[in-house]
């Protein structure tokens, strides 16, 4: 059975090594900071705090909170806006790591994320798990093939065009904001 600790740390490098395979650049804190990562969404850096996601049944659970000790009992501390720009949470049931931005999941103790349909068939206001997966969130940017006519007069696939006409100011997941660099309050959601 693994301590809180070590929880912690496994689920630290199972996010880092998740964006990673994502082609984004994740840095660590040398210092006592309220994030354990910064990754480099290009163009924007964002402070994530990592945690381990249990599932319980159909729905993933995140807690929002550090628990400490000490003299006076056991403290429950929350993260801001301030503090972090994102929760990335990692479930070992599942193998999955998931990225929660704060704007999305402002002020709660904890998150869930639902796998399957409710037992009242309940669909809207759901926090569906895949809507928030790293490859559906931080999707890694690529070219986009795009047909174009030929001299010859058929289609053929070409590439992007200007070449890195692809590369925008904001990442490829389905949330999208204006300013990557520590956003405040201005997500928007893409269907």
């Amino acid at each position: 059975m693994l301590t809180t600790d070590q929880k912690g740390a496994v689920a630290e490098l199972k996010i880092a090594a998740a964006a990673a395979d994502l082609g984004i650049g994740v840095w660590g804190s040398f210092t006592v900071e309220r994030y354990d990562l910064i990754f480099d969404l290009r163009p924007g850096l964002w402070r994530v705090q990592c945690k381990w996601a249990a599932q319980v049944g159909d729905v993933i659970v995140v807690r929002c909170y550090r628990n400490r000790r000490n003299r006076n009992g056991l403290l429950r501390q929350f993260y801001s806006r301030e503090e972090i720009d994102a929760f990335a949470a990692y479930c070992p049931e599942l193998d999955t790591c998931y990225f929660l931005p704060m704007d999305v999941f402002p002020t709660q103790s904890y998150i869930q994320l639902r796998l399957g349909p409710t037992r009242n068939n309940q669909a809207l206001r759901i926090n569906w798990a895949k809507n928030f997966e790293f490859a559906a969130t931080l999707g890694a940017p690529g070219a986009i093939a795009q047909l174009g006519e030929r001299v010859s007069g058929r289609d053929e696939v070409a590439g992007s065009s200007p070449a890195g006409s692809t590369v925008s100011s904001t990442y490829s997941g389905r949330w999208q904001t204006a300013s990557m660099l520590f956003p405040s309050g201005s997500w928007t959601y893409a269907p």
